[in-house]
């Protein structure tokens, strides 16, 4: 098991993240921290090591390194812990719990 440096919350939240080559595509967002997350993205062209900045909703740009793939999930770091406030924001009123990505 993988120590974390910030604990992980299960969110339903969309965004989008614009890779270094310019490419901008719509994310869903399954978990998120103050340091990173993990997003769904369908058919993605990003690799690990893969810098982009992300935006949660109307908030960001945030810069994230690609840490991990797995399928059609995508883990992040971000460059900078998101601001606790900010972060308290994201968490508990931007999460859509009943939203699912496509099957």
């Amino acid at each position: 098991m993988q120590d974390r440096s910030s604990p992980r919350h299960s969110v339903t939240i969309i965004g989008n993240y614009r890779s270094g080559s310019g490419l901008k595509r719509q994310v869903t967002m399954t978990d998120l921290s103050e340091t990173g997350c993990r997003f769904y993205d369908r058919r993605s062209v990003l690799q690990i090591g893969s810098t982009l900045t992300l935006r949660i909703q109307t908030l960001g740009p945030f810069d994230a390194i690609v840490k991990w793939m797995s399928e059609d999930r995508v883990g992040v770091q971000f460059a900078n812990p998101i601001y606790g406030p900010v972060f308290e924001h994201i968490k508990n009123t931007l999460d859509n719990s009943d939203w699912r990505p496509p099957a």
